[in-house]
């Protein structure tokens, strides 16, 4: 009888989904079908009698989880047999750790509504620790203290650790800043990013009656993108693996690009040293490219030594040559990827389907102007919905009814909308001090106080989106939109849409609602953000496309120095890290990619000349079509 899961699998893909006992490495290359193979080997689980619940998949992004999801539950409505009510748990490494930590946060000091703070709310209180600790603000830089915290975090590091291995003067002021950071964040009952996954690390490391319960719990355990993975999450995943070693990871070595956050492909290449008795299973084929993209980005990765011997073939067609665009400056090389962008759409190629991919984020704000005055749409990868003001204005008010140690939310929204409470006022609120202010300012607090208790009882016996809509009213806060008129009614609109969001969460209690919306709006990543809008050409940097793909790319920027990337500074650049990087930028495209670059650039204010990127050269020849990366196109440049 045939398998429904397992049809269209090529033979190493059904070997891989079929391969459901101890532990297994699948080496992925790009476009080779790892999340069907997945799919495919979780819906096979299940047809031999595996519980949906038993199993889990962690993917870096939650858009990954939730397309992981949405095909499983695919997969299993082709079965009858197959569905049931439940479904495997597919996560984030983040995800998981505040799903644990929500179970168990008495173990580790906090209540289970501690809130999960952002990047800004942790470089806010870094600033706050930095004056407690008298480091100077000005003299060093409040986000490479946070930085140097993060990165310990993520190699385990605990402050008390770091206190004890200091060296050096800077080492001494990250660790002051830190004992400080670190008593802010606790008393707020509140976690950091880092502190997900490393609380639940320490969590399961020291409770051996909570880690057999959740190696019990996930006794089939798929890991994606497993070259990303940086110690503490290597951790986290070595103390969730049973007896029974029944642990799949998906990778490749040759799309590692994060170095720079912790990542170690590392983890990869050690697999079979952790697990001995590993079954590796090598993905070759892809699915998605032309041949002579892939033969570009073989020719391009094979320079590399640091990685799994693997050649990626295809039974796609040759498709176009790639194009290589020779520019005077940045702002030519801008404005011919926006016109290249405006014929295709003009050509019927779907404006999403189109991506310009750059190195560094600075590039972006020169094609964004020429995109604009081609009349273009466009849409840059990282305009968060839940970090609109006044998205987080309505979400801080749920923070703040259910934790009131959250001093941070607390400052956030006393004055949205405006109550005349003014920063002296918190500071005697803050220190203890309430009982000298004037009777008035202490009205408006007792006011305020009772706007967030009113709501903290309406959270247990109303839904989530009745809850938004009593913030937006009991507040004031529609009020004063609609006054701020066509700008406060766009703003006004993004509260509304809120309510539509959070209806997803209505069937859940109360206070479990809340903390759902609340953990999706920390947790949302930046690829989240393309759904918000269809229509448009993405402009992203080369590591937010990790894991995207289009019809056609545009790669801009490709000169010595800027990419390959000579850093600011850094002397330690890894050059096999850079190579990667344009291995993975080329293997988006599905049809047709175009390299560009300028041979004038401007960078800090300073022109300088440039050359072209060893890279182009790594491609070759008869690949490409368009300019002579080996000659210069504008002849003054030889007297420059």
């Amino acid at each position: 009888m045939a398998v429904e899961y397992l049809n269209d699998l090529n033979d190493k893909q059904k070997e891989a989904a079929t391969a459901i006992n101890g532990p297994v490495l699948i080496v992925a290359g790009a476009g080779a079908g790892k999340t069907k193979t997945i799919i495919s080997r979780i819906a096979h689980l299940i047809k031999n009698g595996v519980a949906p619940e038993n199993i889990l998949a962690v993917t870096f992004t939650n858009k990954a989880a939730k397309e992981m999801t949405t095909r499983l539950e695919s997969a299993l409505d082709k079965d009858r047999g197959l569905r049931g009510d439940k479904l495997p748990f597919a996560s984030t490494f983040h995800s998981l750790g505040v799903y644990i930590l929500r179970q168990h946060a008495q173990m580790v000091g906090l209540n289970r509504f501690f809130t999960i703070l952002d990047r800004d709310e942790s470089l806010a209180l870094i600033k706050t620790a930095m004056d407690q600790a008298g480091v100077d603000r000005k003299q060093y830089e409040p986000r490479k203290i946070l930085g140097s915290i993060s990165r310990e975090k993520g190699k385990g590091v605990r402050v008390a650790e770091y206190r004890l291995k200091v060296d050096g003067y800077w080492q001494e002021i990250v660790a002051s800043v830190w004992e400080k950071y670190d008593k802010l964040v606790r008393e707020a009952n509140a976690l950091d990013f880092d502190d997900l996954l490393l609380s639940t690390v320490l969590l399961l490391a020291s409770h051996e009656d909570i880690r057999a319960f959740y190696q019990d719990r996930f006794r089939y355990i798929h890991i994606d993108e497993y070259q990303d993975t940086n110690h503490v999450q290597y951790s986290l995943a070595r103390l969730l693996v049973g007896a029974d070693k029944n642990i799949c990871v998906v990778g490749d070595v040759d799309q590692s690009i994060y170095s720079w956050r912790g990542a170690d492909f590392g983890n990869m290449l050690r697999f079979e040293e952790d697990y001995p008795e590993a079954k590796v299973i090598l993905l070759e084929q892809n699915y998605r490219s032309t041949k002579t993209i892939l033969e570009a980005a073989n020719e391009v990765i094979k320079k590399n030594r640091e990685r799994v011997e693997k050649n990626l073939f295809t039974e796609n067609g040759d498709g176009e040559k790639i194009n290589l665009t020779a520019n005077l400056s940045e702002g030519e090389e801008a404005r011919s990827i926006a016109q290249t962008a405006k014929d295709l759409i003009a050509s019927h190629t779907p404006a999403e389907e189109i991506a310009i991919l750059y190195r560094a984020n600075f590039q972006s704000r020169i094609l964004e102007e020429a995109f604009l005055k081609a009349n273009v749409p466009y849409q840059v990868l990282g305009v968060r919905f839940f970090e609109r003001k006044e998205v987080k204005d309505i979400l801080t008010y749920f923070r703040a009814a259910l934790n009131p140690n959250d001093f941070e939310a607390m400052n956030r929204i006393i004055n949205v909308p405006k109550r005349g409470i003014g920063k002296a006022t918190l500071a005697k609120v803050s220190a203890g001090q309430e009982e000298n202010l004037p009777q008035k300012m202490i009205e408006k607090l007792s006011s305020f106080r009772a706007l967030l208790a009113t709501l903290r009882h309406k959270i247990e016996r109303e839904t989530v989106s009745e809850n938004i809509k009593y913030i937006l009213s009991a507040s004031g806060l529609e009020k004063e939109l609609i006054s701020e008129r066509e700008e406060g009614l766009e703003r006004l609109e993004n509260v509304r849409e809120l309510v539509t969001l959070a209806k997803k969460y209505d069937h859940l209690p109360g206070e479990e609602a809340i903390l759902a919306l609340l953990t999706e709006a920390a947790l949302v990543s930046d690829q989240d953000t393309l759904r918000e809008e269809k229509n448009g050409v993405r402009l992203m940097t080369v590591h937010a496309s990790k894991g995207l793909e289009f019809d056609v790319v545009f790669i801009a920027g490709l000169e010595q120095g800027l990419f390959p990337h000579k850093g600011f500074g850094e002397s330690d650049r890894d050059e096999e890290e850079e190579r990667r990087l344009f291995y993975v930028a080329i293997t988006r495209a599905r049809k047709k990619v175009w390299l560009s670059y300028a041979q004038l650039r401007t960078i800090f204010g300073s022109q300088q000349v440039n050359t072209p990127s060893e890279f182009i050269l790594d491609i070759p020849d008869q690949l490409i079509e368009g300019a002579d990366p080996a000659a210069p196109q504008y002849e003054f440049l030889l007297d420059f």
